[in-house]
């Protein structure tokens, strides 16, 4: 197994001194933040993510997001289902209109072994 790279001895059961992570992510965990980033890898799922998350209000109407594209009603409801799949948004209904809005623990979820690489590689000396 690969142990996490470490630049000073910590002790047992704790994240060494120096490392990105506590242990690179497991294949299960691969399989899953891959499912999660394919959903986000569609410019327009990627584009919706992106106008729901910068919402002052905290969450957008389907219409809203409708407006924003050249695209069919089903074709956004498409995409926000493939986005909701993924954990990325989550949706309520309120008398005919749905509102979604970002599930900000699954992005710290998404973000946290990326930004373990990013500190590993700033560490690290790599250029």
């Amino acid at each position: 197994m690969i142990e996490p790279l470490t630049t000073d001895v910590a002790p047992p059961g704790s994240r060494p001194p120096g490392s990105c992570c506590s242990a690179p992510i497991t294949p299960d965990q691969a399989e899953e933040l891959s499912a999660v980033f394919k959903a986000l890898a569609d410019p327009v799922r990627l584009r919706i993510a992106s106008i729901v998350a910068c919402c002052p209000a905290g969450e957008v109407c389907m219409g809203e997001i409708a407006a924003e594209f050249d695209l069919t009603g089903p074709t956004i409801s498409h995409h926000l289902r493939k986005l909701r799949e993924a954990g990325i948004l989550a949706s309520e209904r309120r008398a005919t209109e749905v509102y979604y809005y970002v599930r900000p623990e699954r992005i710290e979820y998404l973000m946290g072994p990326l930004d373990g690489m990013r500190t590993r590689v700033r560490t690290s000396g790599c250029e």
